[in-house]
């Protein structure tokens, strides 16, 4: 049997296009080892799904001041030492990467003991984890074709975001079952990220009236934003987070509005769902978010409204544009070549895991 180590974590982000390599890897005969942080949150989502998970020590590598920096690299160099004895003990036979900042002693110590390491950037630009980590890759695989230039072209792969199979395996019933709607209006579903974003919230809700006139609504509101006073308005389902119903709610969805990170909007493009992106500012981020949706954008697969541009005007407009051209949008994601990310990913693994 062979042995893969999956690594990641720091962010959902790190962690999902991970278990959504899972069931094909045991399709495929591995034996799969999961290596983290010691109290990252990656270790519940892994331990929830059967996989042994590994902690090690892990510091984060920060461009700015912080007093942490002084005591971080001490962090790195442990979680290194960590790594180190597990790629000893497990054998793997190959490791693939998803990136954040736990991935890279772990992909340092695999290089060491002469393992095949595969890694995943999921942003236009790499960051700094995945970039410390490139020299000591086989292959780097993207999800946009813009990453390549930032890449060794003879490591760079484009295959696009491994997406989890249950996400395709929703119900558009059971959908509008959870939410109390009925059916006849088109589903316009939010998502504010799993923090929720103060701005997307307070445009929708000011907007709430005219947009309630045309559609149900989703609002995926993230944690502690619910609105009290909106709580029995029909149509109008508001949702702290969603997990095991998000399947069905993307389901129900005619047209989505979200944030722009990198794995959920590969999610919408796999879900060929129609939608606008309302990108998280330079000035909130390192810009990652404002490159994904001008390639999405570029390529036909999203809509793209800046925070700062969003008003009660450009939201409804963008909202009856995009659902007036829905089925456009849906006939481009449906030509995209980036929705074979895990049989490709998969070949990766088998060649270099035979090496």
């Amino acid at each position: 049997m062979k042995r893969i180590i999956l690594t990641g974590g720091g962010t959902a982000g790190h962690v999902t296009p991970n278990m959504a390599l899972v069931p094909a890897l045991k399709e495929a005969g591995y034996d799969i080892h999961y290596i983290g942080s010691k109290k990252g949150m990656e270790r519940q989502l892994i331990e929830g799904i059967g996989i042994p998970y590994h902690g090690i020590s892990s510091g984060k590598l920060r461009r700015y001041f912080d007093v942490k920096n002084f005591t971080d690299p001490f962090r790195v160099m442990k979680g290194y030492a960590d790594a180190s004895r597990l790629i000893r003990k497990l054998k793997p036979d190959v490791v693939f990467s998803k990136g954040g900042f736990v991935s890279v002693p772990v992909v340092l110590a695999a290089k060491h003991a002469k393992v095949p390491v595969i890694i995943h950037e999921s942003d236009i630009t790499p960051g700094l984890a995945n970039k410390l980590s490139i020299r000591s890759a086989s292959k780097i695989c993207c999800n946009f074709p813009e990453t390549i230039r930032y890449l060794p072209p003879e490591k760079s792969v484009l295959t696009g975001s491994p997406i989890r199979q249950e996400l395709f395996e929703g119900s558009r019933e059971e959908g509008y079952n959870l939410c109390g709607f009925e059916a006849g209006k088109p589903v316009l579903l939010i998502i504010g990220g799993s923090q929720g974003s103060v701005a997307i919230n307070r445009s929708l809700r000011e907007n709430l009236t005219d947009l309630l006139a045309q559609f149900n609504i989703i609002h995926l509101c993230g944690k502690g934003n619910l609105d009290e006073s909106l709580m029995n308005t029909a149509g109008y389902k508001q949702i702290e987070y969603a997990s095991q119903e998000l399947p069905h709610l993307f389901a129900a969805a005619d047209l989505i509005i979200s944030r722009a990170g990198a794995n959920t909007i590969c999610e919408l493009l796999a879900l060929k769902k129609p939608n606008i992106l309302i990108p998280l500012p330079a000035e909130q981020s390192r810009g990652d978010q404002l490159l994904n949706a001008s390639s999405f954008d570029k390529s036909g697969y999203s809509y793209v409204l800046q925070e700062d541009e969003l008003t009660s005007d450009t939201l409804l407009k963008a909202v009856q544009y995009v659902y007036d051209e829905r089925e456009e949008y849906t006939r481009t994601m449906k030509d995209s070549k980036l929705n074979q990310a895990i049989p490709m990913i998969m070949g990766m693994i088998e060649e270099l895991s035979g090496k």
